[in-house]
């Protein structure tokens, strides 16, 4: 409920209260009583929900099932008869344009977003925004997410990669650091059994690459997770 339609809403039970007040039905008193209470803890129980929304970030590493935990989130709302709306990158072609794909299998569309974007002013109200790669978000966009959340009172989810493969951060995962109101890590394995924290760039030979432009959208055929002992060996 608006904050408009909630002003009228007390306007009209204002009204109504006063003729109650003069009625000699002692009955219908307490049902009025009854029904203002409902509707006003109704009401308070939308807005506390509006007040909870937050921006959250989860990342990792590569391949630690970002996109399967966005599936998984997805299904979770709907189930519930809720609506979500799923973006990712533009640029990320991988599975083709506007697919955000499990590496188990499963696969969903999605509405994509560029650099020129505004989340605030285009998405649409649902229970829920879902971003994967997140990554690619610009700090604009960043912050039109986090006003998402708190103005307009749509939870958002986001999952990406925190660094690159030379261990330096990518714009939109450093504003997410910043302005998420909960940073989650998913974990990962390293092939040395520690935990995976970094990501490397490999040639067709499977031989490190230390330099190259931040930006090379690829798979596991050009780039592996690492912890971070392996990633400066």
């Amino acid at each position: 409920m608006s904050v408009k339609h909630f002003r009228q809403f007390f306007c009209r039970l204002q009204v109504f209260s006063v003729n109650i007040a003069h009625s000699a039905d002692t009955l219908l008193q307490y049902r009025f009583c009854d029904f203002f209470l409902h509707q006003a803890r109704s009401v308070a129980g939308q807005h506390r929900v509006k007040q909870l929304a937050k921006l959250y970030f989860r990342y990792s590493a590569m391949n630690a099932g970002k996109s399967t935990a966005l599936l998984q989130v997805a299904h979770n709302y709907e189930e519930q008869g809720q609506n979500v709306f799923l973006y990712t990158a533009a640029i990320d072609h991988r599975y083709g344009v506007g697919k955000v794909t499990s590496r188990l299998g499963p696969q969903r569309d999605a509405a994509t977003f560029d650099g020129q974007f505004d989340f605030f002013t285009q998405a649409p109200d649902v229970s829920c925004i879902l971003v994967d790669e997140a990554q690619f978000l610009t700090a604009d966009q960043v912050r039109q997410l986090h006003k998402l959340a708190h103005v307009r009172g749509i939870p958002v989810i986001c999952y990406g990669l925190r660094s690159d493969f030379l261990g330096e951060p990518f714009s939109g995962s450093t504003y997410l650091m910043a302005l998420s109101d909960t940073i989650e890590e998913l974990k990962n394995i390293c092939t040395c059994g520690k935990k995976a924290t970094m990501n490397i760039r490999v040639n067709e030979q499977g031989q490190r690459i230390t330099e190259g432009a931040q930006i090379d959208i690829g798979g596991n055929e050009r780039y592996q997770h690492v912890c971070g002992r392996c990633f400066y060996k």
